[in-house]
């Protein structure tokens, strides 16, 4: 018998448990797919600190915006209205950081932090002022801190699915002008192009889905959808297409499974269901990504290790050395299979030219790196790979040249 939570579960995934709650998991997942678009550039910029103040920055608008709603009589809590002034809110507190950084000797980490702790500490004062007077809808207000997707009206859940596709469509429209910014700003800027309309572009964009995504995850974790996905997107790839694609899926994904969870667990603050989701996505890329995961890392680590150890075990049965421990049962395992070491320990005439090269191969190494050692390349794998096959052919020639007079 199928579990009744595993079959409700299914049924949002699959947007059949009603047109309301389909439409709010679409648009959660069109607002993860956002945030992974546009953090993709904000990570590549550095900027994932300024979106972090950014976003504490916009509690203070919504108490504004709430108390101003109220005196002009808007019946309840105004969604629009609350935005924009959190919009109104978080553009002042960017511009704040820029001036601090710009005009003070502040660093940016430091007027980052005295505006993120200043506007979310009067955003909390308003707050408590608001809940002791006797207006309608400030109960909900505080929904904006953590998130609650179930709180969400259809008009609203539809409006924030088509902000976060128009975010995702302006990122793709100034994909070649966001990667020149990312990556050269100052290439881009010698060039002629707008470097700070750019910048402001990317942080509008940054803004944006901040706004959007109070909503849903809340003001202090909807950062975590600008910065995870690509984050964990970036241990998959190093090609910048598809790592914005890569981080879109991830954020999508994390949006639609943790809106999933949150209607089934109620109880549970939606912004930290979604948040974990992405965690997790994050978790099993930093495992198991075969770019740079922790376990393929440590798999190629362990190949070199050992296939150091068995091209030096071969020359030293070339030259009459004992093998010993577990280099030597290794190489008996992988000798016998190769066909390059008898039984008795012997070396095959297979494996005395495997030696012979391997032997060539370490003295050419060794004497490139007494005489070139800054010019090492990066993806080398000194004392493994065949020194053809990495350095130029007179290059190799020279060094052997010099190897043998020395």
């Amino acid at each position: 018998m199928i579990d009744p939570m595993f079959e409700e579960a299914l049924r949002i995934l699959t947007f059949q448990s009603g047109f309301n709650s389909a439409v709010v998991v679409a648009g959660t997942a069109a607002l993860g797919l956002a945030g992974g678009t546009v953090g993709t550039f904000l990570l590549l910029r550095r900027r994932a600190l300024v979106s972090d103040a950014l976003s504490h920055a916009t509690l203070p608008g919504i108490a504004v915006a709430f108390l101003v709603g109220a005196a002009l009589g808007l019946p309840e809590r105004s969604l629009p209205l609350l935005l924009a002034g959190a919009v109104a809110s978080g553009v002042v507190g960017l511009l704040t950081v820029q001036a601090l950084s710009r005009f003070t000797r502040l660093t940016e980490d430091s007027a980052i932090g005295a505006v993120l702790s200043v506007f979310f500490g009067l955003g909390v004062v308003l707050l408590s002022v608001i809940q002791n007077l006797e207006l309608g809808g400030q109960a909900g207000l505080k929904t904006f801190i953590l998130g609650q997707t179930a709180a969400m009206a259809q008009g609203e859940a539809i409006a924030i699915g088509l902000l976060a596709a128009g975010a995702a469509l302006a990122v793709a429209l100034l994909f070649k002008e966001l990667r020149v910014l990312a990556f050269d700003p100052g290439f881009a800027a010698v060039q002629g192009w707008p470097v700070g309309a750019l910048d402001l572009v990317l942080m509008g964009l940054a803004t944006l889905v901040t706004v959007i995504g109070l909503q849903t995850v809340g003001l202090i974790l909807v950062v975590a959808l600008l910065i995870i996905p690509p984050a964990a997107a970036r241990f998959w790839t190093d090609r910048l297409p598809a790592l914005t694609v890569a981080a879109a899926v991830i954020g999508a994904l994390s949006g639609w499974l943790g809106a999933t969870l949150s209607a089934l667990l109620p109880k549970l603050p939606a912004g930290a269901v979604i948040v974990l989701v992405a965690g997790g996505f994050f978790l099993l890329s930093f495992l198991f990504a075969p770019a740079r995961g922790l376990v393929a890392a440590a798999l190629r680590q362990g190949r070199l290790r050992l296939t150091f150890a068995e091209r030096r075990a071969l020359t030293d049965l070339l030259d009459g050395r004992p093998v010993e421990g577990s280099v030597a049962l290794w190489l008996r395992l992988r000798g016998y299979t190769r066909g390059d070491v008898r039984k008795g320990g012997s070396l095959t005439p297979a494996g005395q030219t495997a030696a012979r090269a391997a032997a060539r191969d370490r003295r050419l190494w060794e004497r490139f790196l007494a005489d070139y050692p800054a010019l090492l390349p990066a993806h080398a794998n000194w004392g493994v790979d065949p020194i053809d096959s990495v350095l130029p052919g007179d290059m190799v020639r020279l060094l052997e040249e010099r190897s043998a007079l020395s």
